[in-house]
């Protein structure tokens, strides 16, 4: 075995991620699927909402002039020509000094400009009484008053929420153009590696990362393309890593300098290994590289650094691809630091903290392979490499365990 004989800066890792990961390009989706995808192309409105004058509320519809005068002591009355429903208009002309029932949503005649809420008024054989002035307008939901057509409804590089997509809809479209989701391939190396509810021997591990990675890159909008637990055969490794069919592919484990840590060596082979070993702790051994167009990230076994790994890099590439922030996407908080953080200059520490009435202090255990610590914290606090930490009475940023 050999050891790093150096190590790579974070940021370089970052500059290196941010030039190898260019928006991937566009498929078209149903309106009825596309909350939480980002949009491609804005969506220009074809039509206007409304295309028609409509009633905002259950009532009468009339001339606003007509009402002038109306009150508590001055009713005034109108006779009832007929009525309008949503999707059934009034049908004819309405006479001067006339009214129509009207319902919410429902088309308002052309005549008409106002409309008197039902309980401004009272109906009693055919003739409408008011009792308050209503201003031309009021109550009547003008076309083009929600979306005008020809408008930007929605720009591009937006992920769209649920009502997002229902915008969309209101404007009778059917499909949107959005981002395509990166394709994310999951190789767990290991010969001592385990699935989950199968049998292991004394010496085995059951195989928790590939369950927290498969967790993280459905919340950064991949798309798991495969789930492959391969053990340490290099020739194996290799096939696995070589195939086409994915825009990310993520290792767990076998990416230090070991004897059975294949995958750096067969990333060199097979295209370029970019960087191997992060001046970070946890997560030192992380490398990450490329297959030709396929993004390969290196993530330590241990299950922290894992999951160190994943946050600061091979996240940050599945989220760019996929036309989303680079940023965690964590909750942040700022606290006061309670019991001292400590850290190294030189290299960035990915502290796991719990934040108490007194503040913020670090989990006492707080090994790498302890993935217990990162549920037993409130989150984690990131000391940068020029620092030798957080003195006690330091304000802090906290980033959350929680998911946006």
């Amino acid at each position: 075995m050999r050891g790093f004989t150096q190590r790579a800066e974070v940021p370089d890792a970052l500059v290196w991620i941010d030039a190898h990961t260019p928006l991937l390009p566009g498929e078209s989706v149903a309106v009825e699927e596309a909350a939480g995808r980002v949009l491609l192309q804005e969506v220009i409105a074809p039509i206007a909402v409304p295309e028609f004058d409509r009633s905002a509320m259950d009532g009468y519809a009339l001339r606003g002039g007509e009402t002038t005068g109306a009150g508590e002591y001055n009713p005034l009355e109108f006779p009832i020509a007929g009525h309008a429903w949503p999707g059934r208009p009034f049908d004819g002309a309405v006479p001067a000094g006339a009214a129509i029932r009207i319902m919410t949503g429902a088309p308002v005649p052309l005549e008409l400009d106002a409309v008197v809420p039902a309980e401004y008024a009272s109906e009693q054989d055919g003739r409408l009484a008011i009792t308050r002035a209503i201003a031309p307008g009021q109550h009547v939901g003008h076309v083009g008053e929600d979306i005008a057509r020809g408008s930007t409804a929605l720009a591009a590089g937006r992920r769209l929420r649920p009502q997002d997509a229902g915008l969309a809809a209101s404007l009778g479209l059917a499909q949107l153009q959005v981002v395509r989701r990166p394709r994310v391939r999951l190789l767990v190396t290991g010969n001592e590696v385990r699935a989950p509810g199968t049998p292991k021997g004394p010496f085995d591990i059951y195989d928790a990362n590939s369950v927290t990675l498969r967790g993280l890159v459905v919340r950064d909008g991949g798309l798991l393309e495969s789930h492959q637990r391969l053990g340490d055969d290099p020739q194996v490794i290799a096939q696995a890593l070589a195939a086409p069919g994915a825009d990310v592919v993520l290792v767990s484990g076998g990416s230090s300098v070991g004897a059975e840590d294949h995958a750096p060596r067969l990333l060199a082979e097979l295209g370029e290994l970019a960087i191997h070993g992060i001046a970070m702790r946890p997560s030192s051994p992380a490398g990450m590289g490329r297959i030709g167009d396929t993004l390969v990230f290196l993530l330590p076994g241990n299950p922290v650094s894992c999951l160190c790994a994943y946050d600061f890099f091979a996240g940050r590439a599945i989220r760019r691809l996929g036309g989303r922030s680079a940023d965690w996407p964590y909750p942040r908080t700022r606290a006061t630091v309670a019991r001292k953080i400590v850290s190294q200059v030189g290299r960035v520490d990915y502290v796991r903290v719990k934040i108490g009435e007194e503040g913020v202090e670090p989990i006492a255990l707080s090994s790498a392979s302890m993935l217990s610590s990162t549920t037993r914290a409130d989150g984690f606090v990131v000391a940068p490499a020029e620092s030798e930490g957080f003195g006690a009475g330091t304000e802090v940023t906290v980033h959350l365990y929680e998911c946006l």
